[in-house]
Parts: structure tokens; sequence; C-alpha cells
């Protein structure tokens, strides 16, 4: 008679393929994110780190001769369009169905102020936005910008007004799950950083580069560790 010897069964470990899932990275705002080149700077500078592999989203693809052809042009700035109006027309709600994301970065306001909007209306507009965000990625990452300066007319100071609220507003909507990061890209930024008055120049761009690289890395880290958490992790025999 033979006889047969079971061997232990060895588990076979499957995970989901969450763990390797790409993370989108959405630059959303006007001209300021449009037709300037410190999204093609955040780019180059990716690449010699393990987030190299983020997806910028949006559904534009405009720059300002950058000179690199190799860089994600994607992004959802828009030349001239005010933040009360992308809340009110719910702009946002549809860039976002189109181009889901897991980190969004936002300079907006500009418009506002030579369009004479109110602070009050501004960020009500910015509240309405953050809640479309996270009504298509409950965990979104956000990082939010107090404006740079303009070297036109006289909007500074309301400028420096609309900045100096960002934090308190962003604090009353800071969620755990999807946390707000408030950068200063105002102060140091000179003049003689703008080419026009209103859009960066190549001075300018690394200076946003500057302040945007530090609140974006720690977006990336969160957005992954959400990805590892949710991977699902389960013995097989």
């Amino acid at each position: 008679m033979v006889s047969f010897k079971l061997l232990p069964l060895i588990p076979l470990l499957l995970t989901t393929a969450a763990q390797n899932a790409t993370i989108r990275y959405m630059p959303f705002g006007d001209s300021i994110t449009e037709i300037i080149c410190w999204r093609a700077l955040l780019w180059e500078k990716l690449q010699t780190t393990e987030w190299a592999s983020v997806d910028f989203v949006g559904s534009g693809k405009t720059e300002n001769n950058c000179k690199d052809s190799k860089y994600d042009r994607d992004n959802e700035g828009h030349s001239g369009y005010l933040a009360v109006n992308i809340a009110n027309q719910n702009q946002l709600d549809g860039w976002l169905q189109r181009n889901p994301a897991d980190v969004i970065t936002m300079h907006l306001g500009t418009n506002d102020m030579t369009g004479n909007k109110a602070i009050t209306e501004i960020l009500a507009a910015f509240t309405k936005m953050v809640g479309q965000m996270r009504s298509h990625n409950a965990k979104m990452k956000i990082v939010v910008a107090q404006i740079i300066p303009l070297a036109i007319g006289s909007y500074n100071t309301k400028i420096q007004q609309l900045n100096a609220q960002i934090p308190t507003w962003a604090a009353g909507l800071n969620k755990t799950e999807s946390p707000i990061w408030v950068v200063d890209q105002y102060t140091g930024f000179q003049n003689s950083d703008l080419r026009d008055g209103v859009h960066p120049n190549a001075a300018g761009d690394q200076k946003m580069l500057n302040v945007w690289y530090p609140a974006l890395i720690k977006a990336f880290a969160a957005a992954k560790a959400d990805q590892n958490a949710g991977t699902a992790v389960k013995f097989v025999a």
C-alpha cells in the first residue's frame, strides 16, 4: 500500500492594484496656473524623486514656451477665470468628473481682485469648491495658495486682506482625511518676478515652485499612505 504524505499548504499572497496606483495631481487655477512654467519646473524636480510617476491631470495643456518637450502639461488652469464664477457655474465639478485627482493645488483670486469681487464672495467660492473636491474624492489632499501680488493697479491691499483670511478659512474646513495646506506665494514675491505685472517670469516661476514643493511632497505622501492603507491583502491556500 502506498502512503501519501500531505505537504503543508504554502499561502499565496495577493494584493490589489491599489498598492501600485499612480497618484493623480491637478494643478488648478487661472492663468497663473495655465500660462506659466512653474509646472514644468515642478515636474522636472519630481523626476529625481520617488514621485516621478505622479500623473498631472486636467483638460488643458497650455504653457508659456517652457522649452521642455517631456513634461506632463495636463492642468486645469483657465486664463481670465474668477473663483466666484467657477463656483457659481459648477465648473470644477465637471473638470473633476472628467479628470479625477488625489491631490490638487489651487491658486485663485487674482481675477476676482481685478473684477472687484468681495472677499466674502471669494471665500464662499473657495468653500463650495472644496466641497466639490471632496464630493469626488473624500480623501482629496488640497494645497491652497495665498496668491502672488500684482504690479498693476492698486489691488495689493485687497490681495493682502484675502491672503490674511485664507489660513483661518482653511482651518475651519480642514479634515484629517482631507487636509488643506496653505502656502504663502505672496511673501518675498517682487514686481521684478513678474513678466507683465501679472504672471511670473522665470524668477517668479522658480519662487512659486519653491513654495509649492514642500507642501506637495507632504500631500503626495499622504495620498500614497491612503492607497497603501486601502490595499487589500489576503492569503489564498
